[in-house]
């Protein structure tokens, strides 16, 4: 019946809303046998017994009452229905965010955005539906008929033991119906998800698709996945028209069969008018919490099925040290102790930037070989220490152990003597700037993407750190200036003024440690040497890490630790490097500047 286990752990905290609901939905049962019992004495009264309007009238006051108290009930039973649904989808979508935020790029790197956006958006509402329509349709369908049949039996114990042996009949069929739609949902669900994600990709990557010529291809592509979901999309429909047909004609033969017997000894006298009149009147409302539930069976197969995907992104697991017993991030809910206990720790001063990688390893998911090997390192506190070497020799994954997206296999991290799993990411990222080769922007505007460094920072302090990044002239250029929105991912500008705006972010963070990816990579010489020239106040008094891929932003480092295949071959400084014999040597030999680099 498509009562998943997990997903009924999620309806333990808000679980007096589904208490109100099938409450409010039992009384509606109630009210209904109440209105059949009135409805049976007024016709009985009247045309048996000859009754006229002001001997009935009692009766059918009372019988308004019910009719308004079964709306008022029905409207109550919708109300906590939905704040039953929408606590348990709030609840879910903040667990779910707050683990996407633990797992951090690296281990998100695998997934496609477009499946992911789609779980968390169609995948929510359609968990609506079914703790909304579906769960309390189970409990109902349980506790009405029952009901029913309590007041059936006295009655005509007959027409009872039809109901209770016909009964079982439309769940079964529900069962043997559903399990041939339940692959077809599971596979309509993941095309939809494929969906989404072709759509995602042909958005984003609509400049590459036109420039190289393949936009009409990739659209057949989507075309044949959309074409693909259509399909199963009309064999679930066709199976749920289907299950509608067979569980009206079970509900309708049933009471048919009824209303014979009924008929049968109301003719021979074994039966009043009243009471035949009653059980008539009850047995097709016995029947309806199983035809409500037959119609909202396949919503309920919907819910479980993006479940499913829910629950495997939930399930992806969080990366903690060996040992360590710190949470990756703030709990959702968290209990007041370990409130204040993290305000205590949010108060302390940043620690001297001191790092020291000890024997660190870190290998990929999936990768056949690691990308960092019993790697030791030491960043020096407020020295500029800069990491070279080829593709693939680890300088992102130092950088990304640092900014504790990932963390060590084997080996440790200290920061001042201290292991860095001590300090929860959350204050440890307070104290860290970081700026990558390729910024992203959001679809905000200018101000609102500088802001993100530091929110409470004021306009003046915002312009000056703008203005040091050799930003601010061109952000005045922008049709709104300051106000103007960037579009997505910082469409409006070129990969030079999005680095700029970068640069000014991190002075604005004002971190005691900085992580450099090559930060003037899509800069033309001249704004090149005019950057460089505002990092010099933004590297005083810190300790910095740059990662190198343009070996000329490297001469000024105190360090320069050469990387190869996850390990240290080479340090020292530029001068005692080149006057080696070794790999440093000879990536410098090899580099030759680009002559036209430029920024639009």
């Amino acid at each position: 019946m498509n009562l998943n286990r997990r997903l009924l752990s999620l309806a333990r905290r808000p679980i007096a809303w589904l208490a109100l609901t099938v409450a409010l939905g039992l009384l509606g049962g109630g009210l209904i046998v109440l209105q059949a019992a009135l409805l049976a004495s007024v016709l009985d009264a009247v045309f048996l017994q000859g009754a006229g309007l002001t001997a009935v009238r009692p009766i059918l006051l009372t019988l308004v009452a019910v009719l308004l108290l079964r709306a008022a009930a029905a409207w109550g039973c919708e109300v906590a229905a939905f704040h039953f649904a929408a606590q348990i989808k709030r609840t879910l979508r903040r667990r779910l965010l707050d683990h996407l935020l633990a797992l951090g790029p690296v281990h998100l790197s695998g997934e496609r955005t477009g499946e992911i956006t789609n779980a968390l958006t169609e995948g929510l509402e359609e968990l609506e539906t079914y703790f909304r329509r579906y769960l309390p349709q189970v409990v109902l369908t349980a506790l009405v008929p029952l009901l029913v049949l309590i007041v059936v039996f006295p009655r005509d114990w007959i027409s009872g033991l039809i109901l209770l042996i016909t009964a079982p009949v439309i769940p079964l069929f529900m069962n043997l119906i559903g399990s041939l739609a339940d692959a077809l949902t599971r596979t309509q669900w993941q095309q939809l998800n494929r969906m989404s994600a072709f759509l995602l990709d042909a958005l984003q990557g609509l400049t590459a698709l036109k420039v190289l010529g393949r936009s009409r291809e990739y659209v057949r592509r989507v075309e044949a996945v959309s074409d693909r979901f259509r399909r199963t999309t009309l064999q679930v429909l066709r199976i749920a028209f289907l299950s509608a047909l067979v569980l009206e004609w079970a509900g309708t033969l049933s009471t048919a069969v009824v209303a014979v017997g009924i008929g049968l000894r109301l003719l021979y006298g074994h039966l009043t008018f009243s009471q035949a009149f009653l059980v008539l009147l009850l047995a097709p409302e016995f029947y309806q919490p199983f035809r409500l539930l037959g119609t909202r069976f396949h919503a309920g197969m919907g819910g479980v099925a993006a479940a499913e995907r829910l629950f495997a992104l939930l399930d992806l697991p969080v990366p903690h040290p060996r040992g360590d017993a710190v949470a990756t991030e703030v709990p959702s809910r968290p209990s007041p102790s370990p409130h204040r206990v993290a305000g205590l720790r949010e108060s302390l001063s940043p620690p001297r930037m001191h790092l020291v990688l000890e024997q660190v390893t870190y290998t990929y998911p999936e990768a056949r070989t690691p990308a960092l090997e019993d790697l030791s390192l030491v960043i020096a506190e407020n020295q500029i220490t800069a990491l070279v070497g080829p593709s693939g020799a680890g300088k992102s994954t130092v950088a990304a152990l640092l900014l504790r997206f990932i963390v060590p296999q084997a080996g440790r991290i200290l920061v001042d003597g201290r292991p860095l799993s001590d300090y929860p990411p959350q204050m440890w990222r307070r104290w860290v700037a970081w700026v990558p080769q390729r910024p992203y922007l959001f679809n905000a505007t200018v101000e609102e993407n500088l802001r993100l460094a530091r929110p409470d920072v004021s306009w003046d302090e915002m312009v000056e750190a703008a203005r040091l990044a050799r930003a601010d002239a061109f952000i005045r250029a922008l049709p709104q200036s300051y106000k103007t929105p960037l579009g997505e991912q910082g469409v409006r500008l070129s990969g030079g003024q999005a680095q700029r705006l970068a640069l000014a972010r991190a002075l604005l963070k004002n971190a005691p440690l900085l992580i450099l990816d090559e930060p003037t990579a899509s800069l033309d010489p001249e704004q090149e040497a005019a950057v460089q020239a505002a990092l010099e106040r933004l590297l005083a008094h810190r300790t910095v890490l740059v990662i190198a891929h343009r070996l000329n932003t490297v001469v000024r480092a105190h360090r320069i630790v050469v990387l190869h295949h996850g390990r240290v071959v080479q340090e020292g400084t530029h001068g005692t490097l080149l006057a080696q014999e070794g790999l440093y040597r000879r990536l410098v030999g090899a580099y030759r500047p680009a002559p036209q680099e430029t920024a639009r």
